[in-house]
């Protein structure tokens, strides 16, 4: 059973995907296209960066106004943060009732990273970004500094992502995989664990009493 939890942010343990899916959609209209979340949504869920050149190459419009659009969304969440995902805060409070440790790794820029902490309330042990200098994931270096930081033993402890790189890069790093799934999430046969809602993770950890 698990102990310590590593949670990727977006997609994972903050429901960004459906405000950058809707600020995507409205730049696109604002071009005249018809779009859909849904159609938006296949790319977003790979990486923002891919998103923005992506659309940008089907429908003709420069990368600059989908940038700034997500750079607009990211100062809105300073004061109107995205929602937590359903099932996390509660995962969270009984993992650090029983000992454990909620450690946050991810792409996201530190300062907007910690603005959807912050605005949250949410009670996190540590959290590492690529803004810190870290390659991005699949490499696991951002896994294995929280290792060693907190002396953590690979075994005790399991990755939460939502896209294959999250998994690929907390297998590298010596531990467990769990993968939430969505439906343009692209497959993966490396993580350990393939669920639906952070509720399916109760059983594999270790939540008694400390």
């Amino acid at each position: 059973m698990y102990r310590h939890l590593f949670w990727d942010m977006g997609g994972t343990l903050v429901d960004t995907y459906p405000a950058l899916d809707a600020e995507f959609v409205r730049v696109i209209r604002g071009h005249g296209h018809d779009v859909d979340a849904a159609t938006v949504s296949r790319w977003t869920r790979q990486s923002t960066g891919e998103a923005i050149d992506a659309l940008s190459a089907r429908f003709g419009i420069p990368t600059d106004e989908f940038a700034r659009a997500n750079r607009a969304l990211k100062e809105r969440w300073r004061t109107q943060p995205a929602p937590v995902m359903p099932g996390a805060r509660e995962l969270m409070a009984d993992v650090r009732a029983a000992g454990g440790l909620n450690l946050v790794v991810t792409h996201r820029e530190r300062g907007s990273a910690e603005s959807l902490v912050e605005g949250l309330g949410l009670e996190i042990d540590d959290l590492v970004s690529t803004s810190d200098g870290y390659p991005r994931k699949p490499d696991p270096t951002m896994y294995t500094v929280l290792l060693g930081r907190h002396g953590l033993a690979p075994a005790d402890c399991l990755g939460i992502g939502d896209r294959a790189i999250d998994a690929e890069a907390a297998c590298a790093a010596g531990m467990d995989a769990a993968m939430l799934t969505s439906p343009h999430a692209a497959p993966t046969d490396v993580a350990t664990h393939i669920v639906a809602t952070l509720d399916e993770l109760r059983p594999l950890l270790q939540l008694g009493t400390p």
